[in-house]
């Protein structure tokens, strides 16, 4: 959920003021992940190498509550009142910086990050995750003479590296490397962590870990010459002696703008930053009995990779804010997610399916004794408005999991399942966890995620890219949609081999087709669904009814008014209303109802009459022409979206429920695309 960014540059020359703005920029491509406080860490004098010389000054560490802006502020306060010169310039010269989702301590300067060892700030830490058996570390540390400032778990970590230090160099080893005291740092720990450390011993280095969290390397090389290297060669990582920036970030969006070259660090890896290079080495958690020294550590070899995201894809261009845009990029996105997947030549036989991701494990996959859907939150209803139609194309029973349920019950999986991990940006700790799990028992893990290179999309057996394009705003939008229509294709895939239900898939295949104009029509309610909002901006609750394939946007619809407009709003089951929720009922109380044509319309319609009866103040949105049937005595607010195959209908109706909880947010004055005490990607548990 924080934030990570570092930048390195190495023989070529930078002033601080040019060091600080892009630390402060590589945050701002990083809030929309979710933050309540940022703090960052520079040299306070162009050579701080001489650590022997006790006149040097400890590095610079501002720290401050609220958003980046409030940071930048207090930085330039602070710069405004001592002699630091902002066009001193560097050649070489580590700066680290951090967003902070409070998980240890509120929101305050204390307990922002970077964390630090002690007044002289010998070593210095950023954090992005969790440190399970901190309190344990913490009393350990105590107990030697430490002393705690802040609520955090991740103080732990700076004062265990200087522990372990001055252990080294108190028993002798004098040669103690950076690398090695991080390395047992992280024998200490447990928990899921991405960590950066700085460290006055270690002038102008850097070191990053992680373990479960995500973290990126970026390089950029700045010599004039034609680098002999192509992008997958070694030689990039290499102290080559040639001008190089070094970018460390928990996110590709923060780095787009710098390079496309990029190494995603593994589970377990200790990236060493040192001379323009990069030094890789694996974490071995085993202890050595009887161990005098540090172990000195072998380094493996890694390859960089190209970086698949445009500078333009994470600015707003001309929306006022990141959700608006990605609700209406979604013609485009459902095109791309479709691009190369759908077939559809001159006969009925040419029209199928290709999932290349998935083509040689479909057998095992018709196979399997049930297909089990595991993910959290937007991902979980997009597997949810799926699943009716990959039973009924399939005809293997389909089961839902949300990912951190699962694992604290230890549901049952086999061997004979199939596990499909749903997640926009692979990340998603919970769901993480739940693979491990589902690979420890044997069943084959399929992946369905937005994030190329994420850890889901590593660890699993195979799986689909959704390919929605980068989505900044924290709720999903078009991800979502992109899921389901992913999701629709893999049921295609499964059931290709039935010939029963051939018409029936290629319905859906032209369905598919048709679907980004289709969603293009739905978009013209935006005013519409603007004037609804402005009639529910002071409601305290809203319901959403929907039954069969629209049970999801029932929940997902509720889901996004929850979450950016922070209205208390629930989604629920048509069926089960009169089995309680029928109790809330009354004239003041909105209440959406989603009763297009499916094989659930004419239920939908007992529903709404039984509503109206007890004076439900009802907005219903039917299939285009259907508002005589639905609107009882024209008593309904009536929203009509175009007519498609019953089972892309999840894909349409969401679009208005995600236009409406847009402008609620924006009518009710709160922040759309960072909405309170919500995070995009959650890699915390």
């Amino acid at each position: 959920m924080c934030g990570i960014f570092a930048y390195l540059n190495f023989d070529v020359s930078r002033e601080r003021r040019y060091i600080l703005e892009v630390l402060f920029n590589g945050l701002r491509r990083l809030e929309y992940r979710g933050y309540d406080s940022a703090g960052i860490s520079i040299d306070s004098c162009c050579d701080c190498s001489n650590t022997s010389d006790v006149s040097v000054p400890p590095p610079l560490v501002f720290r401050k509550e609220g958003n980046i802006d409030s940071l930048v502020k207090s930085v330039y306060h602070e710069v405004s009142a001592t002699d630091l010169n902002l066009e001193e310039s560097f050649s070489i010269h580590a700066g680290i910086a951090h967003t902070r989702w409070a998980t240890h301590g509120e929101p305050a300067p204390r307990n922002s990050h970077p964390q630090t060892s002690d007044s002289k700030n010998e070593f210095l830490v950023v954090h992005n995750g969790v440190i399970t058996n901190y309190e344990v570390l913490k009393e350990t540390l105590v107990r030697h003479g430490f002393t705690f400032e802040s609520d955090t778990d991740t103080e732990v970590i700076p004062k265990l590296a200087k522990f372990v230090f001055d252990n080294a160099n108190d028993e002798g080893d004098k040669s103690v490397t950076f690398s090695q005291v991080v390395l047992e740092v992280m024998r200490h720990l447990d928990g899921a962590y991405a960590l950066i450390f700085k460290s006055t011993h270690y002038p102008n280095e850097l070191i990053a870990c992680k373990r479960g969290s995500p973290l990126l390397l970026g390089v950029k090389e700045l010599t004039e010459e034609p680098s002999r290297a192509s992008f997958n060669d070694t030689k990039f990582l290499s102290s080559n002696g040639q001008p190089k920036e070094l970018f460390l970030s928990s996110d590709a969006s923060a780095l787009v703008e710098h390079t496309k070259k990029v190494l995603v660090i593994e589970d377990g890896e200790v990236v060493h930053l040192k001379d323009g290079g990069a030094s890789i080495f694996k974490f071995e958690n085993a202890k050595e009995k009887g161990r005098e020294k540090l172990k000195r550590p072998a380094s493996v070899q890694r390859a960089l990779s190209v970086l698949e995201m445009e500078v333009e894809q994470i600015n707003k261009g001309k929306y006022e804010h990141y959700m608006q845009k990605e609700i209406h990029e979604q013609p485009e996105s459902l095109t791309t997610t479709m691009r190369g997947r759908l077939i559809r030549g001159g006969s009925c036989k040419a029209k199928s399916v290709l999932l290349g991701g998935l083509k040689d494990h479909l057998k095992t996959i018709r196979r399997s004794r049930r297909i089990v859907f595991i993910g959290c939150g937007t991902s979980y209803n997009a597997a949810l408005a799926a699943r009716p139609i990959l039973e009924e194309l399939s005809g293997i029973p389909v089961t839902m999991e949300i990912a951190s349920d699962l694992v604290d019950r230890q549901g049952p999986i086999y061997r004979e399942d199939t596990t499909v991990f749903v997640s926009q940006s692979g990340e998603t700790a919970d769901t993480l966890q739940a693979l491990e799990y589902a690979l420890e028992n044997g069943a084959l893990c399929v992946g369905i995620t937005n994030t190329v290179g994420s850890a889901i999309a590593r660890h699993t057996h195979c799986g689909v890219h959704i390919n929605a394009g980068c989505e900044i705003g924290v709720a999903s939008t078009k991800a979502y949609t992109s899921q389901i229509v992913v999701m629709a294709m893999l049921a295609l895939a499964i059931g290709d081999d039935t010939i029963s239900s051939q018409a029936r898939r290629e319905a859906i295949i032209d369905g598919l087709f048709d679907l980004p104009s289709k969603v293009k029509e739905v978009l013209k309610l935006d005013q519409e669904m603007k004037d609804l909002a402005k009639l529910l901006i002071a409601e305290q609750s809203l319901l959403v009814f929907g039954r069969g394939y629209n049970y999801a946007t029932a929940l997902e619809g509720a889901l996004k008014v929850k979450e950016v407009a922070l209205m208390h709003s629930e989604g629920i089951l048509a069926g089960e209303m009169k089995h309680g929720p029928l109790a809330l009922v009354d004239e003041t109380l909105p209440i959406v109802v989603i009763a297009t044509r499916d094989a659930c319309f004419s239920k939908q319609q007992s529903v709404i009459q039984q509503l109206h009866a007890r004076k439900g103040r009802l907005i219903v949105m039917c299939t285009e022409g259907d508002a005589a049937s639905v609107s009882v005595g024209g008593s309904c607010r009536v929203v009509e979206v175009p007519q498609v195959e019953d089972c892309l209908q999840p894909v349409i109706n969401i679009v208005p429920l995600q236009l409406l909880a847009y402008h609620l947010t924006v009518l009710r004055g709160y922040n759309v695309d960072q909405p309170r005490n919500l995070a995009k990607s959650v890699t915390t548990q």
